[in-house]
C-alpha cells in the first residue's frame, strides 16, 4: 500500500551564506526531518554543469555496441546496461529502467592501491569518439568532491563534532567516490512508464550506502522520497529539481555513524514516460575505516544501535546484492 501525489519541501543550504551557524541549523533539520536537502552556490558554473549533461547524454546516445565495450568490470567502473540494476527486488518485476556510467578514483593499474576493492583504472571513451569526454568527467569529479568536503564540514558541526572531522585522512582524504552519469529512457520508446502498482520503477525504491550523495538533475521530475518507511500505506512525495544546485541526501554510513539520528531515506525514481538524465556523485569513506557510533550519538539511554563495519566490507556487500552478475554478459564486451 501507498499513496504519493504531493511535492515535499526541503531546507536549502548555500555554502556561500558567511553565517555557518545559520546553514548548520538548516542542515540539521534536515537530517532529522528527511536526509535530503538542496545546496546552492557551490562554486561550479552553470556552463561547465551543462557541459557534463552534454557529454553525459553523447555518451548514453552511442550504439549499444559502442556502450557495451565499456561495459562495468569488477572494480564497478564503465557502463551499466538497461536492467542491470535491482534496488527493490522485494517490489520490482524487472531491474531498474536506466542505464549508467560509474566514475571512480582514478588508480593507475600498476599502483599497489588498485588491488583494493572500488580502486583502479577507470574505463575511458576512445578520444576518436568521444574527444573531449574524460577531461570533462576528471574535471567534474574533483570539483563535486571539493564540494562533497564542504557539506561534509557542515554536517560534523550539526552531530557537534570538529569541522575537520571528516576531512581525517581515514575519512574524506582518501575517499571512495564514485561518479555515476544516468539515463532513464523516455516512455513513449521503450512503452516502459514507471507503475508502482506492476512493480516498474525507473529505479526501485532504496537508501545510498555511504556517506552523502550529491544528486544534478536535468528539469524532469522523477525523483521520490518516503521519509517514513515503516508507514502503512508508504507516503511518497516528489523532489522538484533544483537548477544549478544539488540534491544532497544522507547514506546509510552516516545513519550508523549518528546511531539512528540521522536518516538516510528510502527513495527511488518514478517516470512518467519523458526522457531523464541525472548524474550521482556518492562519497565514501576511505576502505579502511571503521564504520561505528560516533561519541555525540550515544548514551547509556541510547546505546548503539549498528555494530562497527569498515567501509570496504559494507560496500562491497551492497553492490553484490544489488547489480547482476556479470557473468549474464558473457558476449558484452564482443
Amino acid at each position: 500500500m501507498e499513496s504519493s501525489t504531493s511535492r515535499t519541501s526541503l531546507n536549502c543550504i548555500s555554502l556561500a551564506d558567511p553565517d555557518i551557524q545559520r546553514s548548520v541549523a538548516l542542515l540539521k533539520q534536515a537530517c532529522l526531518d528527511s536526509g535530503f536537502f538542496y545546496v546552492l552556490d557551490h562554486g561550479i558554473s552553470q556552463e561547465f554543469m551543462d557541459e557534463v549533461f552534454a557529454q553525459s547524454k553523447m555518451f548514453f546516445e552511442l550504439p549499444n555496441s559502442e556502450k557495451m565495450k565499456l561495459l562495468r568490470d569488477e572494480k564497478n567502473r564503465g557502463y551499466t546496461p538497461m536492467l542491470d540494476e535491482i534496488l527493490d527486488p522485494e517490489n520490482q518485476v524487472n531491474g531498474d529502467y536506466k542505464e549508467g556510467y560509474y566514475i571512480g578514483v582514478e588508480v593507475p593499474a600498476d599502483d599497489p592501491q588498485s588491488e583494493r576493492p572500488f580502486f583502479g583504472p577507470n574505463q575511458w571513451p576512445s578520444e576518436e569518439v568521444l574527444p573531449k569526454w574524460r577531461d570533462v568527467m576528471e574535471q567534474y569529479h574533483r570539483e563535486a568532491l571539493r564540494v562533497a568536503k564542504s557539506v561534509a564540514r557542515i554536517i560534523a558541526l550539526a552531530l557537534n563534532l570538529d569541522a575537520d572531522f571528516f576531512d581525517r585522512p581515514e575519512m574524506l582524504g582518501d575517499p571512495i567516490a564514485t561518479l555515476r552519469l544516468l539515463h532513464y529512457e523516455g516512455g513513449r520508446e521503450t512503452g516502459q512508464v514507471s507503475n508502482p502498482s506492476k512493480g516498474v520503477y525507473g529505479a526501485g525504491a532504496h537508501s545510498d550506502y555511504g556517506l552523502i550523495t550529491l544528486l544534478a538533475t536535468d528539469d524532469v521530475v522523477g525523483l521520490q522520497i518516503c521519509k517514513d518507511r515503516n508507514a502503512q500505506p508508504q507516503v511518497w512525495e516528489y523532489v522538484a529539481p533544483v537548477k544549478g544546485g544539488f540534491i544532497v541526501n544522507l547514506g546509510d554510513m552516516l545513519e550508523r555513524w549518528s546511531n539512528g539520528i540521522f536518516r538516510s531515506t528510502l527513495h527511488r525514481v518514478v517516470l512518467d514516460g519523458r526522457e531523464r538524465y541525472s548524474i550521482a556523485y556518492f562519497v565514501e569513506p576511505s576502505h579502511d575505516c571503521v564504520v561505528e557510533c560516533l561519541p555525540t550519538c550515544k548514551s547509556e539511554a541510547n546505546p548503539p544501535k549498528f555494530p562497527p563495519i569498515t567501509c570496504s566490507a559494507y560496500l562491497s556487500q551492497r553492490y553484490k546484492d544489488t547489480h547482476a552478475d556479470l557473468g549474464s554478459y558473457s558476449d558484452g564486451k564482443a
